[in-house]
């Protein structure tokens, strides 16, 4: 199937300033998110970023990159407005591609995408996987979520949803289990048109208490589907720690095999 795959690229991060430069084995990390980008089959990908230098560096290693406004509050609004530029007919199907995760997996990209043809009243869709551990339900980076039987959202949060009364009643010993709980995992596929309609709505109460974009959108009555993601995504790069580990990684795969 047809579907577009926009990658947001910002050089301003808190944590890791000119994060999409940083290099990982090599390679600028805005380079590997690419290829991944590229082995999922997408159509066309676009990265959009407002920095001449992320732009500079995407057209060294041969992407194609839409400048887009410095003042975006999220890279949804970046997306939103790579759809105008393009003007992208209202059914294309776009995925949205963090810049941070040039591990994730190919795969998840067109699982998305196909589930967003495959569920037309739902106007985007994500993926979520079992937590590992129990100090992952009162880890507040670790989105959790519930969905209704048909695997639609019901709510996102940082904090540990559903409540289990009886197990989190006693909050000095971590629950015995975790199994039924949801993590998100933070990859989108929406219809060109719906962003539209997003970039105009005020960001709502609930996400500016979560710090949760996706709550805007159940906010205002809208419908996403959830779908338990095919395979684990590997790991996003938020604090030098991750880079670190991402470096051993890719060395440690490409490093050719000993010979006996």
């Amino acid at each position: 199937m047809n579907f577009k795959v926009v990658i947001p690229a910002r050089y301003a991060s808190t944590r890791l300033p000119g994060k999409p430069l940083l290099e990982i084995d090599g390679k600028p990390m805005v380079q590997h998110v690419h290829e991944r980008a590229v082995e999922s089959g997408a159509d066309q990908i676009v990265i959009a970023t407002d920095d001449q230098r992320i732009a500079a560096c995407v057209r060294g290693f041969g992407g194609e990159v839409c400048l887009t406004d410095s003042r975006h509050r999220s890279g949804t609004d970046r997306i939103a407005e790579v759809v105008k530029q393009y003007a992208w007919a209202a059914d294309e199907i776009v995925v949205n591609l963090q810049g941070d995760e040039p591990d994730m997996a190919s795969t998840l990209l067109h699982q998305v995408a196909v589930d967003m043809d495959n569920h037309p009243d739902a106007v985007m869709t994500t993926l979520s996987a079992d937590l590992s551990d129990a100090a992952q339900l009162f880890d507040p980076n670790v989105v959790k979520l519930v969905t209704d039987a048909r695997g639609y959202a019901l709510y996102f949060s940082r904090a540990p949803i559903p409540w289990n009364r009886d197990e989190f009643a006693n909050r000095e010993r971590l629950p015995t289990s975790v199994q039924g709980y949801r993590r998100h995992i933070g990859l989108y596929a929406y219809r060109a048109g719906f962003l539209d309609r997003y970039i105009q709505w005020q960001p709502a109460p609930l996400e500016l208490v979560e710090s949760l974009e996706q709550l805007r959108v159940l906010w205002h009555g809208e419908r996403i589907h959830v779908s338990a993601a095919a395979e684990m995504p590997g790991q996003g790069v938020d604090t030098q720690h991750d880079l670190d580990l991402l470096n051993q990684l890719f060395q440690q795969r490409n490093r050719p095999p000993v010979s006996e």
